[in-house]
């Protein structure tokens, strides 16, 4: 049945396309006609039988993979894993793991979840699901397994150090939202760490800062905006906590093909910092909407942003869903900081460089990858904040896109010279202003840390 649905619909798909297609472009019918025969070709001839729907969703991936590093083909499964990132919550029991010796080590349990409550620790061993095994299961298997509808039930079988025998243990899933924002106080100063851009960033954000305000008293000098790795996620969100530090003016634009698919985003009243000096931390796993953070408040000279250059994904994709089937992932426009400049390929250059060996080991970029769009303003100047309006897409992570690891970055050293560097910056600013903090540190050379 699935083959004469999907022969079905790639043969109503040629059909729809043979009028207009013909009567604009011949060519373009006989390379539909070339597809089609290649596609019979495979099917009556290759060594081993190979499914329609398996050959036709290979031809989706390679006619996407052809276009950019972002463009792809999300099957159902893959389609749900991405709304359940971008959403920021999911059903499950509540503990960040990780695979070890073939079993699931719990690294930690979330406060107030299944898992928390039940007394799971970190160190525990879960060496079978429902009874089944966990041995021979991927780590992705494992979670995805543990993972189900809100209030279904799942038995875990722990084997713990100290413990003799491995004991089951019942947990109800319940709604797990996904952390993408962490706070604390250093000194008198908020630290902010951004891991992704998700429906929950924005109140996350929020409630970090309140926090920070809370427990200063009043005597909050300025804060610290750690993006280190943060592979990006939606523009909606990054705008949210752009328009978070900044009282007016644009945030970031977006251009496509045509200028009725442009839009500009810009900044309402209200600053979370209070006028307080701003560090913004990057490095080259900072991506797309970190990006756009970093790179309106550089433009606005609201913030000193430091580290190492970004790592330069400046196109925006839009997901479109194609029912049943999962949904494609198109880049559809570029986006631009207030001052009119792309970062695609070039990342945002940090105000102030402070690196890290990890940084050096770890270089990465778009400009490495494959098939990379190219920058419209190579051999150009910026074009400056005076185009056409144009439309808001969501902005995805690049291929290394990870989950959030906790309060820092991962593999961050153990003395994070960066932060402490944005601490002192931070008085920098409160005696210089952020330019004259710039020039300062500019005449000191940059940190190397081996």
């Amino acid at each position: 049945m699935m083959r004469k649905v999907v022969l079905a619909g790639a043969s109503a798909l040629l059909l729809a396309w043979t009028g207009p297609v013909a009567a604009q472009n011949s060519d373009t019918y006989r390379q539909l006609n070339l597809f089609g025969d290649v596609f019979e070709r495979i099917r009556s001839d290759f060594v081993e039988e190979v499914g329609d729907k398996d050959l036709i969703e290979a031809a989706i991936k390679g006619m996407l993979s052809a276009l950019d590093p972002h463009s792809s083909y999300l099957n159902p499964e893959t389609y749900k894993e991405m709304q359940v990132q971008t959403r920021g919550e999911f059903g499950g029991l509540g503990i960040e793991v990780s695979m070890e010796n073939g079993l699931v080590k719990v690294i930690s349990p979330i406060e107030d979840t299944p898992a928390f409550r039940a007394g799971v620790k970190p160190g525990d061993f879960i060496t079978h699901l429902d009874g089944e095994q966990v041995l021979g299961l991927t780590l992705q298997d494992a979670v995805k397994k543990m993972r189900g509808p809100v209030n279904t039930d799942i038995v875990i079988t722990i084997q713990r150090a100290g413990v003799e025998k491995p004991f089951n243990v019942t947990l109800k899933r319940s709604v797990i939202p996904i952390k993408s924002v962490r706070g604390r106080v250093e000194g008198n100063v908020a630290y902010v760490r951004v891991a992704q851009f998700n429906e929950q960033t924005e109140s996350g954000l929020k409630a970090a800062m309140e926090e920070a305000k809370s427990k200063l008293g009043g005597k909050m000098e300025g804060v610290v905006l750690d993006l280190r790795g943060n592979p990006g996620g939606l523009l909606e969100q990054a705008v949210a906590v752009s328009d978070a530090f900044l009282d007016q003016g644009e945030i970031v634009s977006t251009r496509g093909r045509r200028s009725q698919d442009s839009k500009r985003y810009n900044a309402r009243k209200g600053d979370l910092a209070e006028g307080k000096p701003i560090v913004v931390l990057i490095n080259g796993g900072s991506a797309s909407a970190s990006e756009i953070v970093a790179g309106a408040l550089q433009d606005h000279n609201r913030a000193v942003v430091l580290g190492s250059k970004s790592f330069g994904k400046g196109s925006v994709q839009t997901i479109m869903p194609l029912g049943q089937y999962g949904a494609l992932r198109l880049t559809t426009s570029r986006y631009y900081t207030p001052s009119g400049r792309s970062i695609q390929a070039k990342g945002i250059e940090p105000d102030v460089t402070v690196l890290t060996a990890r940084d050096i080991a770890d270089a990465r970029s778009e400009a490495s990858l494959r098939g990379h769009l190219a920058n419209p303003q190579d051999g150009k100047a910026p074009t400056g904040a005076s185009t056409p309006p144009v439309a808001a897409q969501p902005a995805t992570p690049p291929p290394q896109a990870t989950a959030p690891q906790g309060d820092r970055p991962p593999g961050t050293d153990a003395e994070d010279i960066q932060l402490t560097r944005a601490l002192e910056i931070v008085q920098q600013i409160k005696l210089r202003g952020v330019k004259g903090a710039v020039a300062a540190a500019a005449s000191s050379q940059s940190t190397v840390k081996n």
